[in-house]
């Protein structure tokens, strides 16, 4: 039995902490008193994305859920730094679309890229070495390393093709995709033969050739969640160009002209652009039609709309060469695959600044930790003017400044917070 087709899928990711740094001191016979020589905390992992092109679906997220990379190890004595810690692959399928799980906003389009950092690593702290001065010659302080970034995405796979097939289920569509190219669907007389969609490459000519979809059949109400249709219709969401496949044999009794219509107002709704998509017809079944009259109106009606119409018989392989070279003609004047630019946005993360803060006064030098300090530093771009400028802000409403002051800093003293520093000035 197959495995199921899985095409969406939500998870977690962390990123590794990073090490604390290291309170150390030389020691050598004959040196009577070494400096400090506490060594870094390592880096921690990031979770990265990266393209397996074996892959189809994203059925190995299923039953696993949630993704660790590795924290950085501590600094030790004799200033070795901490082993960063190791980076976390997670494979995916060419085309992957990840969204925020919150706000569908999209991270990235895993289309034309083969990495992406989807959660950084946090910084590891800062050994003593970092903290000696000329009045300061034997800290007894470290940096504690900062929180890996973590986040909920959802995955969503969005097929790379140029061509898609669409048409209601039965009318053809698998054949069609089996004669015009190597790919051999499910193939039978019943509804919904087709449960995944089905990718082919038609070799047109030398030097020319394209990849075809074949979706699942779509029924009334797809665009709303119906049938198959709601699950796979995102598949074509990138496709350049539509074959609209028609049966025209009258063999169910259904109407063309009704069945097209119903179709287009299904793309319609699902919005995306797939009802103003680039399109051809195809009437199929000819050679097994009763009479020529459901045929013909729909031929009228679809040539009244300004699209090209072709008589074709997919299991008799009529008209399907000249299809595909039509379809060929029309990639040629049709913009690339699209690929979704991303529209997240970096938000600054809620933090609770009640949380009392630890500070520690030594020489010249005020040294500030807590939790939630740990957390805003981990998710603040320091080289950003705008995230330095709410970086600072946030300290401020959180009134560390009013208590650092109630406590005696002085102008010029150090403010050390975690892997940063800077001289206090009122």
């Amino acid at each position: 039995m197959a495995a199921p087709f899985v095409d969406t899928a939500r998870i977690t990711v962390k990123a590794g902490n990073g090490g604390n740094g290291a309170v150390a001191f030389h020691r050598e016979k004959y040196v009577a008193a070494g400096g400090p020589d506490g060594g870094d905390g390592g880096r921690g992992g990031s979770v990265i994305l990266e393209i397996n092109e074996h892959m189809s679906t994203l059925m190995d997220f299923r039953y696993k859920r949630k993704y660790v990379a590795a924290n950085g190890m501590d600094g030790q004595g004799k200033r070795c730094s901490g082993k960063d810690g190791e980076d976390l692959i997670i494979k995916v399928p060419r085309g992957t679309v990840v969204r925020d799980a919150e706000t569908k906003e999209i991270i990235c389009d895993m289309s034309q890229t083969d990495r992406f950092v989807l959660a950084r690593g946090g910084n590891g702290g800062w050994g003593n070495k970092h903290f000696a001065t000329p009045t300061r010659q034997v800290p007894r302080f470290a940096k504690a390393g900062l929180p890996g970034q973590s986040r909920d995405v959802i995955l969503e796979l969005k097929l790379l093709a140029d061509v898609g097939l669409v048409g209601f289920p039965n009318v053809g569509k698998s054949t069609l995709l089996s004669v015009v190219s190597k790919a051999r669907p499910k193939i039978a007389n019943y509804h919904f033969t087709t449960l995944f969609p089905n990718l082919g490459v038609v070799y047109v000519e030398e030097g020319v050739s394209f990849v075809l979809a074949d979706i699942p059949g779509i029924i009334e109400g797809a665009a709303e969640g119906a049938g198959l249709g709601h699950d796979f219709l995102r598949h074509i969401d990138r496709c350049r160009l539509l074959i609209h496949v028609v049966d025209v044999s009258g063999s169910e009794g259904r109407d063309p002209v009704a069945d097209f219509e119903a179709i287009q107002a299904e793309l319609k709704e699902y919005g995306s652009g797939l009802g103003n998509r680039p399109m051809l017809v195809a009437g199929n079944k000819v050679d097994i039609a009763a009479d020529r009259s459901g045929l013909e109106a729909l031929k009228a009606h679809v040539e009244a709309k300004g699209l090209p119409f072709f008589e074709i018989s997919a299991a008799a392989q009529l008209g399907t060469r000249e299809l595909m070279y039509a379809a060929a003609r029309e990639l040629e004047h049709l913009p690339p695959i699209t690929v979704y630019e991303p529209t997240y946005v970096e938000r600054p993360p809620e933090v609770d600044t009640s949380e009392p803060l630890n500070i520690i006064h030594e020489d010249d030098t005020w040294i500030v930790e807590g939790p939630w300090l740990q957390r805003l530093m981990a998710n603040v771009n320091f080289g950003d003017y705008e995230s330095r400028n709410w970086f600072d802000k946030m300290l401020r409403q959180s009134g560390l400044f009013d208590r650092l002051e109630e406590m005696g800093i002085r102008d010029g003293d150090i403010v050390s917070l975690y892997n940063l520093e800077f001289e206090y000035q009122r």
